[in-house]
């Protein structure tokens, strides 16, 4: 089964939006919405669903897809902000609290040097949580 990117981002209001990017190559694209990442998620699920039984009902041909979800940087630290602390992410990171709170915020935003420094350290956090065994 084919995986699609989708973008979620997190909107000055505070709100999110989920999309997927024109450049899948399917003849449909999808959109969700909500005042939460899980929310949004849902959201976008269930236009997916409706998208499906649309092609359906009207005798297209529908290709199924699975979704990797992909978030900016502000909408990343408010999803996590309730598994990891701004403090904990600062050590993993190396990017100090208050920049990280700029954010969250949308005060700021981050350079590409420093999203890549970022998702590079976690995804390196990551591997390195994957390789824990317990007694």
């Amino acid at each position: 089964m084919k995986k699609v990117r989708v973008f979620i981002e997190r909107a000055s209001d505070g709100n999110y939006s989920a999309y997927m990017p024109d450049d899948n190559k399917l003849s449909y694209g999808i959109t969700g919405g909500g005042a939460s990442i899980d929310e949004t998620i849902k959201d976008f699920n269930a236009a997916y669903e409706g998208m499906k039984t649309h092609y359906n009902k009207a005798g297209k041909k529908f290709e199924e897809v699975s979704f990797e979800f992909i978030y900016d940087i502000p909408s990343f630290l408010a999803y996590y902000s309730n598994k990891l602390s701004l403090a904990g992410l600062e050590h993993i990171t190396g990017v100090a609290q208050g920049q990280l709170s700029h954010y969250v915020t949308g005060r700021r935003n981050p350079s590409k040097k420093t999203v890549e420094k970022i998702q590079n350290a976690l995804q390196a956090f990551g591997q390195e949580l994957s390789r824990i065994n317990l007694v």
